[in-house]
């Protein structure tokens, strides 16, 4: 199930709100919370759910042992290592295989493990929980309920963002959802989901038609035109996919009375690459910063040891989104980049002292997280060398111009612009403006908001009708 389907927006989702809103006490409405995000995970695959109850039983256990002190190191590591173990398995044993394959002419047979849905996020809330109850034993719980409720929640179950136990505790124990959070939350949903439907699908079925070299039957397959075009769109459209996810996420947590961390904080208007990523995916790069870049010593222990930290963790944050070498390059040269910015040899620092020198950062910054993104979203590193190289050769071909006005319709090019324009800090500006609007004219101001959103969910609603399904692209993660 989708936040973006039919069947979650008018029945799910409904449902659940009605009844949290008239079952009494915090306890039944966690009952209910965890009933039905185990129907939302099942109703996406069934075969999967005893995999998941075993996973959140395993650390609970963990927890449970951890909190009566005895033999505590030595549960930790079974436990990361058993967690560790269920995301191998199911997430990289082929890619093993098939290099193994490859490396040594071995006729190992691909086993066809379908990945499970939401496997890498809800393993790494397990990870933090049982870390975290390793490092203070007194942060944890002994009711199974709670833990089963924070791991499972389906608004951040799929893809996130990565919540750590300790930051909704509290709020899992006891909480108060005013008819307020619940009319914020679902303007933020409806945000969201307007960011999926509206510009990311339209953006997404642009780069597609470029990334999949459909349109090499037309004699346009070298022009540069449409290779820029198609990095330009899978980069905006994964913001807007991931960013609106994220935000239905936050939205839907509100509603429930959760007030989740952000997860995105305008990434595209970062200086620099270390920038981007307190900016990008926040609830990843801190859970990687506190799980294993401070672990490991952090930059504590001199330039060369930093270097290799910030490597590993980068390599690990590449491989954690999938089972390719093009994820493993992505997080390395990442990763690259930061530590050369970290030691002066981009001096990104120096430069954005002065305007001018901001404005070359961040078109540095642009292009590289740009063709970083089309390693990420091609099918392999010989494609995305392909392509970068197509970008770079300045070639027209002769059906380009006409396969480009095809591609970017009047409607396809005013959501381009749109997406362009609120990928910066437009909207950041906008709402303060709206918000000192809004305090000297309170009741227009809420009108103003319902209005837009209802606007919004109309919209969201008649992309929807015309059909076709284009999921979320972390679902694959």
């Amino acid at each position: 199930m989708v936040f973006s389907s039919a069947v979650f927006l008018f029945f799910f989702l409904p449902l659940v709100l009605i009844l949290s809103r008239l079952i009494p006490g915090t306890r039944a409405k966690n009952l209910l919370l965890a009933l039905s995000s185990l129907i939302f995970y099942a109703f996406g695959q069934l075969r999967y759910v005893p995999l998941f109850v075993l996973s959140i039983t395993l650390n609970y256990l963990a927890g449970l042992l951890l909190q009566r002190g005895r033999f505590r190191k030595g549960v930790l590591v079974l436990a990361v290592a058993a967690n560790l173990l269920i995301l191998g398995v199911y997430k990289y044993t082929d890619f093993i295989l098939e290099n193994l394959n490859l490396a040594f002419g071995a006729g190992f047979p691909m086993t066809g493990i379908v990945l499970p849905i939401g496997i890498s996020f809800f393993t790494f809330q397990g990870m933090s929980y049982v870390i975290d109850v390793y490092r203070d034993p007194y942060s944890g719980t002994r009711r199974f309920g709670e833990v089963f409720l924070y791991i499972s929640f389906f608004p951040q179950l799929i893809a996130g963002p990565i919540v750590k136990y300790h930051d909704v505790a509290e709020q899992i124990r006891a909480r108060v959802c005013t008819v307020d959070d619940l009319a914020a939350g679902l303007r933020r949903f409806i945000a969201g989901l307007a960011k999926k439907l509206l510009i990311a699908n339209s953006l997404g079925a642009v780069a597609d038609a470029v990334f999949n070299n459909s349109f090499s039957l037309y004699g346009a397959a070298g022009d540069f035109r449409l290779a820029w075009l198609g990095a330009l769109c899978y980069m905006l459209q994964i913001y807007y996919d991931f960013s609106g996810y994220s935000d239905m996420a936050i939205g839907l947590g509100r509603s429930f009375g959760f007030h989740f961390l952000e997860n995105f904080r305008h990434p595209y208007a970062a200086c620099g690459i270390r920038d981007f990523w307190t900016r990008w995916h926040i609830s990843l790069s801190t859970w990687f910063k506190e799980y294993l870049y401070i672990p490991l010593g952090g930059s504590r222990k001199g330039r060369s040891r930093a270097l290799r930290n910030r490597l590993i963790v980068f390599f690990c944050t590449g491989i954690w989104h999938g089972a390719n070498w093009t994820f493993l390059f992505w997080g390395l040269i990442h990763g690259l980049l930061s530590s050369l910015e970290g030691a002066g040899l981009i001096p990104v620092e120096k430069l954005k002292r002065r305007w001018p020198g901001r404005l070359l950062v961040r078109a540095y910054t642009l292009l590289a997280v740009m063709l970083l993104f089309v390693l990420f979203r091609a099918d392999s590193i010989g494609a995305a060398l392909r392509l970068i190289g197509t970008m770079f050769a300045f070639r027209l071909a002769p059906q380009g111009g006409a396969l480009l006005a095809r591609l970017v319709t009047p409607a396809v090019g005013l959501v381009l612009l749109a997406a362009i324009l609120l990928a910066g800090r437009l909207p950041e500006a906008l709402s303060r403006r709206f918000a000192a609007f809004s305090d000297s004219h309170e009741s227009a101001g809420a009108f103003l908001l319902n209005l837009g959103a209802l606007f919004l969910f109309a919209l969201s609603l008649l992309s929807l009708s015309q059909g076709g399904f284009n999921p979320f692209i972390y679902f694959q993660f």
